[in-house]
């Protein structure tokens, strides 16, 4: 069976990636794909990994799994989304390297699902953005310490995609940037769950519906509606002409307020994420969806 893994990362859009994929659920189901509502697999995944750590999980853990995943329903490829996949966001950096405890984590995946073939699925995000949306909620103290011994200049997706790789090599890893995801959405979406590119799909405004003024939205599913024959780069080029004309200002607004980072810092972070977005694209068993 297939087993896509959808982790993350945090503050990706992670969540609705999973609610637009679930709208689908029914259509799936025909053509053997399962995407089961988190509540099947989140905490006894959780529970599952934390017994492989301490050594107490059971050799019949799979097909408990399995039983409580599926619900007796039959699947071919199998859909499970969690940005908590590689730790909570206190866990996800560590000095110089994102998400430390991924290689362990991948493992662990493995040793659940062993007779399966797993796929990973993974939003990128600049850290320029992403440290500062990472730590949202978290307390001055919390952030300081959490930065504690890391030079934002040095920290790179591809390090993390590279040690991925290392640890899992089987395991192909297909990856995206969060800030093309406006652009992308309905290709993310039919690729976490198989399906071929003409295929009906639900919710493939959603995430402009989050940025976009009603007017806008309402102008673009006219538009999209008097023209079903359109390609993909098409579509993407209409995406961004109504996004940038009928975009919702606050929507498309970041603020980066973070201890100690300066203007010149931050550009020179996403600087170095684009360059890195170039290492990405060479490192075999890793496939970059782009615009």
């Amino acid at each position: 069976m297939q087993v896509i893994i959808h982790c993350g990362a945090h503050a990706t859009e992670e969540d609705l990636l999973l609610k637009s994929l679930l709208k689908n659920a029914g259509s799936l189901a025909q053509q053997g794909t399962c995407a089961p509502g988190p509540g099947r697999y989140r905490s006894l995944l959780k529970d599952c990994m934390a017994a492989l750590k301490d050594g107490t999980a059971a050799d019949e853990a799979p097909e408990v799994l399995w039983d409580a995943i599926l619900d007796d329903s039959q699947a071919s490829r199998v859909v499970l989304s969690n940005p908590h996949f590689f730790g909570s966001p206190r866990h996800a950096l560590q000095q110089q390297s994102l998400y430390p405890e991924a290689e362990s984590r991948l493992q662990a995946l493995q040793a659940l699902f062993p007779y399966d073939q797993l796929e990973i699925f993974m939003a990128l995000r600049s850290p320029a953005t992403f440290l500062p949306a990472l730590f949202a909620k978290s307390a001055r103290g919390t952030v300081r310490k959490a930065l504690r011994g890391c030079d934002p200049l040095q920290l790179r997706w591809s390090e993390l995609l590279q040690r991925m790789r290392a640890a899992a090599p089987q395991m192909p890893v297909t990856v995206w940037c969060y800030e093309d995801l406006p652009l992308i959405w309905g290709q993310v979406l039919r690729e976490l769950a198989g399906l071929e590119a003409g295929a009906p799909l639900k919710g493939r405004l959603d995430l402009l519906a989050t940025l976009m003024l009603p007017a806008g939205l309402e102008r673009l599913q006219s538009y999209l509606d008097a023209h079903p024959e359109m390609t993909g780069i098409h579509r993407r080029r209409v995406y961004a002409a109504f996004l940038d004309k009928f975009a919702r200002e606050e929507a498309l607004e970041e603020e980066l307020d973070f201890p100690g980072w300066t203007e010149t810092l931050i550009e020179e972070m996403s600087d170095i994420y684009e360059e890195d977005l170039y290492a990405i694209q060479r490192i075999p068993g890793v496939t970059l969806i782009a615009p």
